[in-house]
């Protein structure tokens, strides 16, 4: 055909396909710890609503001759809604003519982690968050004992997290901490002097996740959940009640013509011969009970 526009690289945007899509959405997967524990849902772009019990059945013993008791289980239905997030990168038009076909596969585990560090901030802490709900707001609050890094009582004080939680009638399932409190996981023991975190050397993660137990339960420990105020360093609780979804494809467009905020001012692509890949996906999440989960600090 007749050449009308020189071939320019924003010509070759569009959705990856499946073979290259997959392997970015189960690295952020794996590079998330929030998405290790709380189950994934199926979620479509309009959203999806899912049935929440608020009413169980009950019984009752009956004497000869009695009346049986009756009782009616209850359903809600709460929704999760698909947000998108974005990031771009930007590399000299030489690195992109080598080979642009493959570039996602260069820059796709600095996407995944990315992703992933927005995700865990929203779905943990709320911070910059599009979803209506975190897990900081409405869960319980457990103070280590002792001055950061020394603890001195870390079996004691996530006993007593566990203790918060059966109490009010809530389960435990699984922990997530932030790698800042590794090295006190490492050096932990129990009231019989065995080592408190327990390494699973079978369970495959990504990049700086490691993946064990604690007091019987799943545990996850990677970065992406410390938070500052006040000295946040993990979770525990029911996963169960929490619940995340991702729309499927991760879409990318690239552009030699566009202008993008460089250390925070605009600079066109085109007169400095760069490349900007943006890409973006949808992911919903939700809390079902905050008051599920109790999170751990360390305030002093």
């Amino acid at each position: 055909m007749a050449i009308t526009a020189a071939t320019k690289l924003s010509d070759f945007s569009g959705f990856l396909n499946r073979e290259q899509a997959a392997p970015i959405f189960n690295k952020v997967a794996q590079s998330s710890v929030v998405q290790q524990l709380a189950r994934k849902v199926e979620l479509g772009a309009n959203g999806v609503s899912i049935p929440v019990v608020t009413g169980k059945l009950t019984a009752g013993w009956v004497a000869e001759g009695a009346q049986k008791p009756a009782s009616s289980g209850t359903l809600a239905l709460k929704t999760m809604d698909p947000k998108k997030i974005a990031a771009i990168a930007v590399v000299s038009a030489e690195v992109v003519r080598a080979n642009p076909g493959n570039y996602m596969n260069i820059v796709r585990d600095q996407v995944a982690e990315a992703f992933a560090t927005a995700f865990d901030a929203a779905a943990l802490h709320g911070t910059s968050s599009p979803f209506s709900t975190n897990l900081d707001t409405g869960s319980s609050t457990q103070e280590f004992t002792g001055t950061t890094p020394a603890f001195t009582d870390v079996f004691g004080d996530l006993n007593a997290g566990l203790a918060t939680l059966v109490n009010a009638g809530k389960d435990l399932t699984g922990f997530a901490f932030d790698n800042r409190f590794e090295p006190v996981l490492n050096a932990a023991k129990d009231t019989a002097n065995r080592p408190l975190f327990i390494e699973s050397p079978l369970t495959e993660t990504a990049g700086p996740i490691r993946a064990g137990r604690l007091l019987g339960r799943p545990t996850f420990v990677g970065p992406g959940v410390w938070a500052a105020t006040p000295k946040i360093y993990g979770y525990g609780g029911d996963w169960s009640q929490a619940a995340w979804g991702s729309v499927g494809g991760i879409s990318y467009s690239v552009s030699t013509e566009a202008t993008v905020t460089i250390n925070g001012a605009l600079v066109s692509l085109w007169e400095n011969n760069l490349v900007a890949i943006l890409a973006e996906a949808e992911y919903g999440w939700l809390v079902n009970d905050p008051a599920s989960f109790v999170k751990y600090t360390n305030a002093t």
